[in-house]
């Protein structure tokens, strides 16, 4: 499932084998120029699970899937415009609602 959610070409192909050291999984998203990478080595006696556990946690703190649903469709300019300022009351509604409390 994040294989094919991330592009990573070495889950796909099936190279990365249990526990052998110096494998690695990672993902490589090209988004305007951008380059994000995020990369897991496997240790040593470590399960694959507990690898992919690693990366799934990584690609979530970097934001890779927020960035790739981002760029998935064109927003025209004055969209995009409006979407930030309905975020911003919605910021600043969340705001005032703690002071109240």
């Amino acid at each position: 499932m994040i294989a094919q959610l991330t592009g990573i070409s070495e889950w796909q192909n099936g190279r990365i084998a249990g526990g052998q050291e110096g494998s690695h999984c990672n993902s490589v998203i090209e988004l305007g120029g951008v380059r994000r990478v995020a990369e897991v080595k496997i240790q040593e006696g470590e399960s694959i699970e507990s690898a992919l556990r690693r990366f799934k946690r990584k690609v979530q703190q970097e934001d890779i899937i927020k960035d790739i649903k981002k760029h998935s469709f064109y927003l025209k300019p004055g969209d995009k415009r409006r979407a930030k300022q309905a975020l911003a009351r919605k910021r600043n509604r969340k705001k005032l609602r703690r002071e109240i409390e």
